[in-house]
């Protein structure tokens, strides 16, 4: 079975661009691209671990709700959070409204002070769980690798909650340490030119 499909410009895409309207834009302009921002790179981690046990569909359709409720994902801000932060966010319908999740928002927060302390940024630490691209298997095979898991073990032994193996590949590929843009996607090049033109921080 084929893992892309054509849009309806006509365009081939990775099958799941297609499965609903907002992934479209997703999919296009964010999905796979190199990121060094340390905000968005935070706020990547705490809505992949939002997302466990949920769609992504779910989550991308609350981000900006997110981002409302959790000051942009400003980690140095949200690390100040109290119980009362806590309570205020469970009373909000627009994000998920699971304790153990927001509590590790917090905690992960104060973790990525500590982290930016340790490595100067918090993307200089994750780039450098960057694999070789050339030792990569066939893209959309597979939902961790050994990266993502020396990644998740990087973060647990910092401290991180919900940082598994998946949580930490759902990150890499978003975030564009892995191309996993299915071969034959209009985007798959894309990410390739755009990680050329992208220099790590710390590299």
């Amino acid at each position: 079975m084929s893992n892309i499909s054509t849009g309806p410009d006509g365009q081939t895409r990775c099958n799941w661009a297609g499965s609903a309207p907002e992934f479209l834009p997703y999919h296009d302009n964010e999905w796979g691209y190199p990121v060094g921002d340390n905000i968005r790179l935070f706020e990547k981690v705490c809505l992949e671990s939002f997302q466990s046990g949920l769609s992504w569909r779910t989550i991308l359709n609350k981000r900006e709700n997110f981002r409302a409720a959790f000051d942009g994902f400003d980690y140095a801000k949200v690390a100040l959070y109290t119980e009362a932060d806590v309570d205020r966010l469970l009373q909000n319908a627009g994000i998920i409204r699971h304790r153990g999740k927001i509590n590790a928002v917090i905690n992960n927060a104060a973790r990525a002070l500590e982290l930016e302390a340790e490595a100067g940024s918090l993307a200089a630490f994750f780039w450098s769980f960057e694999p070789d691209s050339e030792t990569l298997p066939e893209p959309q095979t597979q939902t961790i690798s050994p990266e993502s898991v020396a990644l998740s073990k990087a973060l647990k032994k910092r401290g991180w909650k919900f940082v598994g193996p998946t949580t930490a590949f759902a990150f890499m590929q978003a975030m564009g340490l892995i191309n996993d843009h299915a071969r034959g996607c209009m985007c798959r090049d894309k990410a390739v030119e755009k990680r050329k033109l992208f220099t790590p921080p710390g590299a």
